[in-house]
């Protein structure tokens, strides 16, 4: 049986706007913003489900395929 590849939040931060619409977004309280600068995902609690990225305005998230 092939084991699942697990789904990330990337945030591009050089992009990002720290505008912290990704941060509402996320029901599992997966993202900051660091020092007002840009946005970072907790890897360990992200399931990819896509909510942050639909909501960043500046459309600098993505969702990636991981290791399983």
């Amino acid at each position: 049986m092939e084991k699942r590849r697990r789904r990330r939040a990337e945030v591009e931060r050089t992009l990002c706007v720290a505008c912290g619409c990704c941060v509402k977004a996320c029901p599992l309280g997966a993202i900051e913003v660091v020092h007002g600068l840009y946005a970072k995902v907790h890897g360990e609690k992200c399931v990819g489900c896509g909510k942050c990225a639909r909501e960043c305005p500046a459309s600098v998230i993505t969702i990636r395929e991981g290791t399983p």
